[in-house]
């Protein structure tokens, strides 16, 4: 499947966003991307330290769910990786695309309801960080679901949310088709590579 461009170089799925705000977030992150630069600021540590102690070389296909801006997007494609970002916010998803353009970056910028999206191919590293505790249970657990059918042979999944979610992923995990090793497992972190 092919999604449409949209005029700042992100791509779209076929729906408004602003209409799925209502629906599936309280809160307005658009909005927020709209007037603050940076908005949520440095990568995540917990990512960076992922990526700092492991040497897992250069080129992995990267998903990072709930991208916004990019904190871990345009660190990771730093690194040498291709990065696929997916965020529900338009705003987001352009100030992605315009600052790996101007870094000379490999990320692609795709504007979806990560409560429809399939993504196309399989990635070496699935990185989802706090967006999967903005849905109701139900919603979480299935879009997991969906994704984690995405990750290559010897793929990581990375997921740093709410501790009381942790749980809930885990089963996920457990009813999948693929073996999972759990590499971390603690204070709203769990960490999984598909054996």
């Amino acid at each position: 499947m092919k999604w449409p461009r949209c005029d700042s170089g992100c791509v779209t799925f076929g729906f408004l966003a602003a209409e799925v705000y209502g629906r599936t977030m309280a809160y307005n992150y658009d909005d927020l991307y709209k007037t603050t630069p940076n908005a949520l600021g440095d990568p995540t540590k917990t990512f960076v330290d992922f990526f700092s102690r492991r040497d897992l070389g250069q080129g992995l296909r990267v998903l990072d769910v709930g991208c916004g801006q990019g904190r871990d997007a345009l660190f990771i494609a730093e690194l040498g990786h291709r990065v696929v970002g997916v965020d529900l916010s338009p705003s987001g998803i352009a100030d992605l695309t315009a600052s790996a353009q101007k870094q000379n970056l490999a990320i692609t910028g795709i504007v979806a309801d990560i409560t429809q999206f399939t993504p196309e191919g399989d990635f070496d590293i699935l990185l989802i960080d706090r967006t999967l505790h903005m849905l109701d249970a139900g919603p979480r657990l299935k879009a997991l679901g969906r994704l984690i059918d995405h990750v290559a042979p010897n793929g990581w999944v990375l997921i740093v949310d709410e501790s009381s979610n942790i749980a809930g992923f885990k089963t996920v995990f457990d009813a999948h088709c693929e073996q999972w090793s759990t590499e971390v497992a603690k204070k709203g972190t769990l960490f999984l590579k598909r054996s």
